[in-house]
Order: structure tokens, then C-alpha cells, then sequence
């Protein structure tokens, strides 16, 4: 078979969040919480004095934690020596908002400066970054006035964006070209739609509430966030190219007429409402694409090890109908939860064929970021689920490259599939 090229300077690489495999943030508990979502066996938890409303919600027993995670908060520099081994050129993390602004006002500059330690080592293995501001996440302060729900909401996360891009911006490695600190790309926000209907919807994360109408206030909230912060950044740094990470979902239906008209709503008001809203403040689309949901019906596909069925053409449908808003698109997640890593390579490549077709179609995609480069705390699951083409042993932070991996390193190499 002919070889599918991809663009020339097409990005590959993997993407991570910061409580998600940082580690040290609230509670620490047994490796055997840990994997669960049970209350059980808090008991006296350490900490070091870092919280964040997960981490409360952890204290108290209603979500499982993170714990030490990866501990990538110290390993960071060997973590990105793997990603570099396996041929990838670019990699998506996030800053921890916490670590940054512990209390309204008070902004840490030893968090910071981690954060510019963390974008230098990317730099020195030629690995592009993505950065993420808020990937779920809130300080105990801004949770306590009600996070997003509260109408004033917007100026606190403009005005932490403003300080983080511009003391990154104003350190030594800076130049206008790359936008500050050697960055390019900014992510305002993660999955914004993920977060408000775990939160605010099933209510299974914080919050931890089950009210429409304050999720319809968090989300016009997070536009208004993501406008703003955008104008700030851009005001800084008018090179950079500022985007968010959009969670997009291939809706499916029958021939029953409330199948048809529940996918429809669900395509507007999940898929893109949000984007059209935020059309005049973006310069990208990330897309998070994992999964399509059919109503009333079953596609009969194969599952991962969270049942989500895998379907690599969805991701084509979802990145066809992004052409409208005529913006680059980069793929920042696109991933499967799979213990054995018996599926992971022919997932990447069944979707990596669709993107190619994309782009075949006239799509402007750019990249392409697996989830996750480490296994890791996956929110209300624990540390059950296995996205990484690194596996982790939680006892013994041992790093264990999997063969999988190997197939995404000769992608990314021939730049082709």
C-alpha cells in the first residue's frame, strides 16, 4: 500500500494535565483508594499543604485522589526524554491554577518558576509546547465563591491567564516570535462542556451538583472566561496562537424522530455552541475526541476498557463539520483506555487514517496529541484506566515503555501512515 503522507511540519506528540500526573496536591492515600472511587481507608492523609477542589472533595471521601500520581512534578525531564525517544516533536501539559494563585490575589513565583523550568526542558529536546491554562481544576479560594458559577468569574481567570503568560513571557528564553517563554500555542480552557456535565450535570465531579440552570450559567460563564482571557493574551503577546481544547462527540441516530432530534440538540449545544460563541476569540480549535454516542440505538462496536465504543471515522465526521469555522485544527486528545495494549496501536492508526483523510478533504489540521503520554489519575475512575503508552507502576513510579508506542514513534518519524 502507498504510504499517507501528513503536511510537512505536521506537530505529533502526547498530552498530559497537571493533578492528573503531577502528584502532591491534597490527600495521599493508599495505592488500594487510590485505584478506586470508594471512601474507604482515608484515614490521616499527608499532604503538602497544596489543595485544590478535587483534592478537598478527595478529603472528604466523595471522589477518589490522585495522590502522588506520576509524580511528574519531579520526573518531568526523563518524562520528556521518553516522549522525544519515541520520535515526537510537540507535547500538551497543563499548569496547575492552585500551585500558581494558592489565595485570591497572592500569586506564587516559585510555581511559576517551575512551570518555566518545565517549558525550557521542552524546549531543549526540541519538543513543541502546548500549553493548557485550566484543565478542570480550581484553587480552594475561587471554589469557595462558587468557581464558575460565579458572575465575576471571568475577570479572576482572565486576570490569572494575564499573570501566568505574561511572567512567562518576560523570562530569558522569551522572544516575539514564539509568543513568550519559547510558547506559541495557548489553551484557554479544557473540555469546557466535559467539565459542566460531570460537575454540574451527572454530578460526579466537583461540585458535585445536579442543576440545569447553574450549568447553563457556568457555561455562558467559561465563554465569556475564554473571550476575555484571549484578549489579555493576545494584548500581551499578539504572535502567540491562542485556542481551546474542544471535547467533540459524534452524535448518532435512528429513524425514530426523538433520536433524530436528540442528536441534533445534543450536536448543537454540546459540539458547537460553544465554538460558534467564541469564533471571534480564537486563532485554533483544539479537538478531544474519544467516542460517538448514538440515542435510541447501538453502533455494535468494539469497546475499551471504560465501554466507550471505538470509532475511528467519528473522528472524521466531527473534524468536517469543524470547516466552517475556516480555523487550523490540531487533535490536542485522542486516546483508549486499554490494560493489555492489545487495541492501542490499531486504535492510533484507524483514526490517524481518518485525520489523513481529513486533511485529503480539505480540513487544515495541523497535529495530533495521543492521551496520555503516562498512564494517570483518570478524575472520578482513579488510577484504574490505562491510556499511556507508558505504563506506570503506582508502588514504584517505574516508567515502562509499551509497544504500542513504538508503532506512534514510526508514525511520527515517516511523518506518515
Amino acid at each position: 500500500m502507498d504510504k499517507l503522507k501528513f503536511p510537512e511540519g505536521f506537530l505529533w506528540g502526547t498530552a498530559t494535565s497537571s493533578y492528573q500526573v503531577e502528584g502532591g496536591i491534597g490527600p495521599v492515600r493508599s495505592l488500594a483508594h487510590a485505584k478506586g472511587a470508594s471512601p474507604e481507608g482515608l484515614g490521616e492523609a499527608a499532604s503538602n499543604g497544596i489543595e485544590n477542589d478535587w483534592s478537598e472533595a478527595a478529603r472528604a471521601g466523595r471522589v477518589p485522589a490522585a495522590g502522588r500520581a506520576c509524580d511528574h512534578y519531579n520526573r518531568y525531564e526523563g518524562d520528556f526524554d521518553i516522549a522525544k525517544s519515541l520520535g515526537q516533536n510537540a507535547h500538551r501539559f497543563s499548569i496547575e491554577w492552585a500551585r500558581v494563585e494558592p489565595e485570591e490575589g497572592r500569586f506564587d513565583e516559585n510555581a511559576v518558576g517551575h512551570y518555566r523550568k518545565v517549558l525550557q526542558a521542552l524546549r531543549e529536546r526540541g519538543l513543541e509546547p502546548f500549553v493548557t491554562l485550566w484543565h478542570f481544576t480550581l484553587p480552594i479560594w475561587f471554589a469557595k465563591m462558587g468557581g464558575f458559577e460565579n458572575k465575576k468569574a471571568p475577570f479572576y481567570f482572565a486576570k490569572y491567564c494575564e499573570y501566568v503568560v505574561g511572567r512567562l513571557a518576560a523570562s530569558a528564553e522569551a522572544t516575539a516570535s514564539q509568543g513568550g517563554a519559547g510558547v506559541k500555542f495557548w489553551i484557554t480552557l479544557n473540555e469546557p462542556m466535559v467539565y459542566v456535565g460531570q460537575g454540574y450535570g451527572s454530578g460526579i465531579w466537583p461540585p458535585l451538583k445536579k442543576d440545569f440552570i447553574k450549568l447553563l450559567r457556568v457555561v455562558d460563564n467559561l465563554i465569556t472566561s475564554h473571550n476575555i482571557a484571549y484578549q489579555k493574551i493576545k494584548a500581551l503577546l499578539p504572535n502567540s496562537q491562542v485556542g481551546i481544547a474542544a471535547d467533540q462527540v459524534d452524535y448518532h441516530h435512528n429513524n425514530n424522530p426523538l433520536s433524530f432530534l436528540q442528536s441534533r440538540f445534543m450536536d448543537w449545544f454540546r459540539n458547537r455552541r460553544f465554538l460558534s460563541r467564541t469564533s471571534k476569540c480564537r486563532d485554533f480549535i483544539g479537538v478531544n475526541y474519544y467516542r460517538p454516542i448514538i440515542y435510541y440505538g447501538k453502533l455494535n462496536l468494539e469497546k475499551t476498557d471504560m465501554s466507550w465504543d471505538i470509532y475511528p471515522k467519528g473522528i472524521y465526521n466531527v473534524l468536517a463539520r469543524l470547516k466552517r469555522y475556516r480555523k487550523p485544527v490540531y487533535i490536542t486528545e485522542n486516546g483508549i483506555a486499554d490494560a493489555t495494549d492489545a487495541r492501542r496501536a490499531k486504535f492510533i492508526r484507524d483514526h490517524l487514517y481518518w485525520v489523513n483523510r481529513a486533511i485529503h478533504d480539505g480540513i487544515d489540521v495541523r497535529g495530533y496529541f495521543y492521551w496520555s503520554l503516562l498512564d494517570n489519575f483518570e478524575w472520578a475512575h482513579g488510577l484504574g484506566p490505562r491510556f499511556g503508552l507508558v505504563e506506570m507502576n503506582y508502588e514504584t513510579m517505574e516508567r515502562k515503555i509499551r509497544s504500542s508506542a513504538y508503532e506512534y514513534k514510526r508514525i511520527c518519524e515517516s511523518n506518515s501512515l
